[in-house]
Formats: structure tokens, C-alpha cells, sequence
């Protein structure tokens, strides 16, 4: 039913791992093909391509879905042609968004965009965001595409760099210094315009987009399942960091009274909790990992 475009590049290998969370595992066709496939009835078939062009092919409809990145979405005026379905809130190299900067040597003047001179020259692979930023600066420069290693031609080449960062590390690292941000960015489901409004194939798109929100939701999260005594039940429960509230049912027992405790709760810090929850009177306590978390 759909045709869905996938990305090549940094984002290849957590798009496959987040497909593969949602029981959507994508497989090649070769080791040199540029065609998958999924084993779902909603999809008909699977391309990889670079993120840059995915926005221009879901828009003209040539494809039902894709991801890709918001920075692109706008580098290629694909706005208005596609729906933004989701955020998909995982990147390169974290779950944060990332930025387009304005940058230039750590040695120049310049403090913030509006000190760049008319006639400077930048270098970026952005450059329709970078030509109608500087217009809406009204500062007249000269944008030429950078092929790569934007960050390597300032201030012998080029006087200015616009390039797409998570934490400015590389910037720095080549001794850079960002003055402005042009856009925040983060990865998107997007979808065809008339692919959405055909009414089987939205009820696909927003069904998958369902299990992939589902198995980000749950990355990161654990579910605990402990048994407590009831005269400990009360300070055991304001000590879990519960998702909403945590779950209590009685447990059927003869004598002391005992009651069965489960909560999502965040990974990050359980080494700190469990010990925690054992000194509360939490008893036969079970950490259980979790594939998705459907609200």
C-alpha cells in the first residue's frame, strides 16, 4: 500500500534500529542495493535514499512517507508539499535536535550575524536557508554549496560557515566559534499531501506512526515489578518515579497482607533506585525491559 523512503548516511543506522523496535525490521535486497523490503501488508515498498532528496520525492508523490530532517524539509522549500506526520526524536548522534549555526574564526570580530560585512563569502550545504537568512539581515553575501569539510575552509577560503551541528564539538575542534542559529532541527515523518488525505492510506501512515512513537517512547524506560508488605505500601509508592502512577493490586496471601507493584520508570538512575525501593520493604523486585510504550 505505502512507498517508503528511508535515509542513507548517519541517520541509516538509527532508523534501522528504531524500525526494527517497532517490529518493522527493514531488510536489503543486496549488499549494494538501494532497495528494501518490510514485512507488513501497510507497506509496499521500501527505498533508501539521502536525506536531502526525500522531502523533494514525498512531495511530488512519488512516495507515500519518508524521513527526514526538518533542515531539509526547508532547504527544499518542501514545506508546503509535504505533512509533517511526527518528530521523530532521534539524530545523529543523541535524541536532541540539532542546529544550523552561523560560525566563523575564533579570531574574527564579528560577535553575532548582523556584524558580517556585505560581500562575504560563506560556505554551506544549506544554501537556500543561508541565501534568505542573510536577506532577512539584509546583508548582500556570496553563498556557494560546500561538497563537505565546511568547517575546514574558514577563514582561508571562505568567511563564513553555515553548517548543520548536534553539540559544536567539530566547530570547535576547527577552531570555530557560532554567533547565530539559523534553524533548530529534528528528524520527521513526513508524508505526501495526497497520500494523507486518501483515507486507507492515512489510517496506515498514522498506524505506523503509532508503533514507531511507541518504541521511542519506550527507549530509555524499564518496567519494575516488586511485592510489598501493606504497612510499607504508602512510602514505597512516593518513592517510585512512576510514568503516571504506579499499578497496586493485592496479592492473595494468608496472614500479612502483601500487595503486587509495577511502574515504567527511567532507566537512567535504577543502580540508585532498586537499593532504594529494597530498604522501603520492596521485596522479589524484577527490572523487565520494555519494546514500546503506547500512550
Amino acid at each position: 500500500m505505502l512507498k517508503l523512503l528511508l535515509p542513507t548516511g548517519s541517520l541509516e543506522k538509527p532508523t534501522f534500529e528504531m524500525f526494527e523496535g517497532a517490529n518493522l525490521p527493514v531488510t536489503s535486497l543486496g549488499s549494494r542495493s538501494y532497495q528494501a523490503k518490510i514485512d507488513d501488508p501497510r507497506i509496499a515498498e521500501v527505498r533508501l535514499m539521502r536525506p536531502q532528496e526525500i522531502p523533494i520525492y514525498v512531495g511530488a508523490g512519488l512516495f507515500d512517507l519518508g524521513i527526514a530532517g526538518l533542515d531539509w524539509v526547508l532547504e527544499r522549500d518542501c514545506q508546503d508539499k509535504v505533512v509533517q506526520i511526527a518528530d521523530l526524536p532521534y539524530s545523529r548522534g543523541s535524541n536532541k535536535p540539532v542546529r544550523i549555526v552561523v560560525a566563523v574564526s575564533n579570531d574574527s570580530p564579528f560577535q553575532r550575524p548582523e556584524d558580517i560585512p556585505a560581500g562575504s563569502k560563506v560556505t554551506t550545504e544549506y544554501v537556500n536557508l543561508t541565501e534568505k537568512y542573510f536577506k532577512s539581515l539584509n546583508i548582500p553575501v556570496k553563498v556557494e554549496f560546500s561538497y563537505g569539510t565546511t568547517e575546514a575552509k574558514v577563514p582561508e577560503i571562505y568567511d563564513v560557515a553555515v553548517e548543520l551541528t548536534e553539540k559544536g564539538e567539530t566547530l570547535r575542534a576547527n577552531n570555530l566559534k557560532i554567533i547565530g542559529e539559523i534553524v533548530v532541527s529534528s528528524t520527521k515523518l513526513i508524508a505526501n499531501k495526497a497520500s494523507y488525505e486518501d483515507p486507507e492510506k492515512r489510517i496506515a501512515i498514522d498506524e505506523l506512526n503509532t508503533l514507531l512513537q511507541g518504541t521511542l517512547e519506550a527507549r530509555g524506560k524499564v518496567l519494575i515489578k516488586l511485592n510489598v508488605r501493606k504497612e510499607c505500601l504508602d512510602d514505597l509508592i512516593n518513592a517510585i518515579p512512576a510514568m503516571k502512577a504506579p499499578t497496586v493490586s493485592q496479592l492473595m496471601t494468608e496472614g500479612t497482607q502483601y500487595y503486587a507493584v509495577e511502574s515504567v520508570v527511567q532507566k537512567d538512575g535504577i543502580n540508585v533506585l532498586i537499593p532504594k525501593l529494597k530498604r522501603l520493604g520492596a521485596e522479589d523486585i524484577i527490572e523487565l525491559p520494555i519494546s514500546k510504550v503506547v500512550r
